[in-house]
């Protein structure tokens, strides 16, 4: 398989791929070409409590990297598609107040970590160091920057928050679950997610045929 055909993930974990359960193994591996990969779910929370920062997150809302506010039990959708070497995705969350969607684009960097560029146009770019633990795949950010017309900034590291994301999958419910946690420094927790979801793959070629 050449390294274009797989997935960013997949080249960052190596041989580490197969310590994850089985079915995370093959929600991270390059979804085929002519098909999407489509989650039904549920997060149980979103966003922040802290009332003072939503006016800064709307910013952020509206290039489709954070949603602002503090809602519980939001219906959600993903749809993964890989294009080239990097991974598409495209969430679509149903708020109270609407339909909000964030999109991202995963790619593999020079140093064995995965890259996480967030926003419509590309706004948020973090880098992951990639392992796993116990059949999870466990992400913590190494560097966080911003995209300012065309200058790429990096945020220096004793202001730059701690985005953790966790993938898990459930045996006894049947569902992956997701955990997302962005901590700033003195600040504490400043957003997060978390929920679980069913995910097949869906192939788009096969249906047009019919």
């Amino acid at each position: 398989m050449t390294p274009a055909s797989q997935s960013p993930y997949a080249r960052a974990l190596g041989e580490r791929l197969n310590d994850l359960h089985p079915r995370l193994r093959a929600y991270f591996l390059a979804v085929p070409e002519g098909a999407v990969g489509i989650g039904d779910g549920v997060f149980h929370s979103v966003g922040t409590p802290r009332r003072w920062l939503w006016p800064i997150l709307r910013i952020l809302e509206r290039r489709g990297v954070v949603a602002a506010g503090w809602e519980h039990d939001v219906p959600f959708t993903v749809e993964n598609r890989s294009v080239g070497s990097r991974t598409m995705g495209i969430r679509t969350f149903m708020l109270k107040r609407g339909k909000w969607v964030m999109r991202d684009a995963v790619a593999l960097t020079t140093h064995g970590r995965v890259v996480d560029e967030l926003g419509e146009p590309s706004l948020i770019a973090a880098s992951f160091d990639v392992a796993t633990s116990h059949g999870a795949l466990r992400l913590t950010s190494h560097t966080v920057g911003i995209r300012l017309w065309r200058l790429r900034l990096r945020i220096p590291r004793v202001i730059s928050p701690v985005v953790r994301l966790t993938e898990s999958f459930d045996d006894a419910t049947n569902r992956q679950a997701i955990s997302l946690t962005i901590d700033a420094p003195l600040i504490g927790r400043v957003y997060e997610y978390r929920g679980d979801f069913t995910y097949r793959i869906h192939h788009e070629a096969k249906e047009q045929t019919k």
